[in-house]
């Protein structure tokens, strides 16, 4: 362990042995699991969403798969999502190559995409394709896996090898 990461280890137990302390630790604990990942909505069959809009996927609820987008919500029942795979576009940094270093020609830049597939109240089949931010994908995939019942769908072996660590 670290010199900084031992001094923040006994500044914490310090505070946590004060009441107003467990109560600070408790708030940045919380606030630092925000309960979902960053998204941006880049297509599908919701009409209502435009493509490009910024927003938060959550599968923390017990009944919702939601998509949050600033005042706007989006909610799918769990039972009725019949499809959750998830894929990856992969792009090599051609431009940074050439105006920077040929060394980031090895640099590879990963974007993440996860579809929902889910059946509407009509019976009619919908999907929503997601670009999740890296630091989130694996844990949105995982909980989405538990709360469905469903096994995630990878397009390939590399997407596979992201999405599961």
């Amino acid at each position: 362990m670290g010199a900084a990461t031992e001094r923040a280890a006994r500044r914490a137990a310090k505070l946590a042995a004060k009441p107003a302390g467990v109560a600070l630790l408790l708030c940045a604990a919380l606030s630092a699991y925000d309960l979902g990942g960053r998204a941006e909505y880049v297509g599908g069959t919701i009409t209502q969403i435009p493509p490009g809009c910024h927003g938060r996927v959550q599968a923390i609820d017990d009944k919702f798969f939601v998509f949050y987008a600033g005042k706007a919500s989006w909610r799918v029942p769990y039972e009725k999502i019949n499809l959750v795979e998830y894929g990856e576009k992969v792009d090599r940094r051609y431009v940074a190559a050439v105006l920077i270093s040929p060394l980031f020609l090895l640099a590879k830049k990963r974007q993440h995409f996860l579809t929902v597939g889910y059946s509407d109240e009509e019976d009619r089949q919908q999907a929503m394709i997601f670009k999740i931010n890296k630091d989130d994908i694996r844990t949105t995939l995982v909980v989405l896996e538990a709360r469905t019942g469903r096994k995630v769908e990878y397009q390939d072996d590399d997407a596979r090898k992201s999405g599961k660590g």
